[in-house]
């Protein structure tokens, strides 16, 4: 069966319903262009989804967001979700250190209304888990970090340890400061990490405006928010949304236009956006449209472990928090949000855990529960009714030095084919914001070639230009 574009004007197809090319189709249909989503998955959302596992709903991982997230932010206004995803109204992050002779040690990282970057002076003069000295190298590290610019791409070759080592930075300022922060969001350890990446994230998300890290996460299953909030604005902005319809060719067709292969139909396009993981297109790419495709497989991978524990009573007494001195990374309290009526539902985000991705489910069970049960005392006491475990092994591109340099643009050497994905040039790292980022950029390059109006794209395209 062949689609063709009709009487209804130009057709786009976007291929890949996760934040990036929901986004895409979006902002194509809301500058009047007919849009057609299709999506290998039997759902939307991407690697930000929820499942079902008896009473729960659970997410497969922990996202969060921050303020300074403009482009998630207006997703999120865009398909009416945001009262289900509100912003703390101060960044306030407790920290617990197990590793201090004395036990189990309390502090906090939080910002008082003050302009940057007196707004966390207060926090880090009183931070317990860095020395006097470290705290004093700590605020030069940041402003030498607030001179550079993410743009320069000189950074990108350069490994945000080796910055941090150079500039006065402790062993242990790296572990209790910047990778506590670092590799929850850029899912590496700073000795892993791009230098224009680390200074993108910490430039933005600390040293721009005062609220600019305050967090964000959704008190609802993100299914809720990415699958079916995002459905029904797809619905009543008249994008045809296809699931369980996995995209095996796309061809260049006379006339400037694309055909687009699945088992048994064949959708004609003025336009095509590729919305999907890199190695995904780099299958799909016809020959010729990027001049080195080969790069796109040479952007490596970074795991994420998530821990989920169901507990029979209440453990946990803050929404989240941040440990140092034991394996378990952060703690976020999913009780509520998992639809538990009775006792507990814990969710332990692991990210940057190649060492771990693999270990078997009782494995993680011998060595987590104990740590809990340091970190809370009131686990100690308390019944473990689940334990589960689920496991992206390729959740974000590894933001590794030289990556800024393998990850394409929007434009393509084929016209009217577009890139989006939050592995694409975004300047961001791989998170929610990135995608959203990348669906609207390639909506924005896709217009201009269907002849139509970019007036309607989202405002965060222009402060990014």
């Amino acid at each position: 069966m062949s689609q063709g574009n009709g009487a209804a004007g130009r057709h786009a197809v976007v291929v890949g319903g996760g934040l990036a090319g929901v986004t895409a189709a979006l902002a194509l249909a809301d500058a009047g262009v007919r849009v057609t989503l299709l999506e290998g998955r039997p759902r939307l959302g991407g690697l930000a989804f929820s499942f079902r596992r008896g009473d729960l709903t659970v997410d497969n991982g922990q996202h969060v967001y921050l303020r300074c997230c403009t482009a998630y932010r207006w997703f999120l206004d865009r398909i009416d979700g945001a009262a289900l995803a509100p912003v703390q109204d101060r960044l306030d992050v407790p920290v617990v250190d197990l590793a201090k002779p004395a036990g189990r040690r309390l502090g906090r990282l939080r910002r008082d209304p003050l302009p940057v970057p007196l707004h966390l002076g207060r926090s880090l003069a009183a931070y317990p888990h860095l020395s006097l000295a470290d705290r004093a190298r700590v605020g030069r590290a940041a402003l030498a970090l607030k001179a550079l610019d993410p743009a320069d791409p000189a950074l990108d070759a350069q490994d945000f340890g080796g910055w941090l080592a150079a500039h006065g930075q402790s062993p242990r300022a790296v572990e209790a400061l910047w990778d506590l922060v670092g590799v929850a969001t850029l899912n590496a350890v700073a000795a892993d990490a791009s230098l224009q990446l680390a200074a993108m994230v910490f430039r933005t998300g600390l040293l721009s405006e005062p609220g600019a890290a305050d967090i964000g996460w959704a008190r609802v299953p993100l299914g809720e928010l990415h699958d079916t909030l995002a459905r029904k604005a797809l619905d009543a902005a008249g994008v045809r949304t296809e699931t369980r319809a996995r995209v095996t060719a796309l061809r260049a067709e006379p006339g400037g236009r694309w055909s687009v292969e699945l088992p048994g139909e064949r959708i004609d396009a003025d336009a095509v956006v590729l919305a999907v993981p890199q190695r995904e297109a780099h299958d799909l790419l016809p020959e010729g449209a990027l001049d080195a495709p080969e790069r796109l497989l040479d952007i490596g991978t970074a795991p994420i472990l998530n821990v989920h524990v169901v507990y029979d009573r209440p453990v946990l007494t803050a929404p989240f928090l941040a440990a140092l001195g034991t394996p378990v990374q952060w703690v976020f309290d999913r009780t509520d949000a998992s639809g538990l009526t009775d006792g507990q539902y814990l969710a332990l985000s692991q990210s940057a855990a190649r060492d771990e991705i693999d270990a078997p489910v009782a494995a993680l069970r011998e060595r987590y529960l104990p740590e809990l049960q340091r970190l809370l005392p009131r686990a100690r006491g308390a019944e473990v009714r689940d334990f589960f475990v689920t496991r992206e092994r390729t959740a974000t591109f590894a933001p590794a030095p030289g990556v800024g340099r393998l990850r394409p643009g929007a434009r393509t050497k084929a016209p009217g084919l577009y890139l989006a994905g939050a592995w694409t040039a975004t300047g961001w790292p791989a998170t929610m914001e990135s995608a959203v980022r990348s669906g609207a950029g390639a909506a924005g390059a896709a217009l201009g070639a269907l002849g139509r109006s970019r007036a309607l794209l989202p405002g965060f395209l222009e402060e990014a230009a």
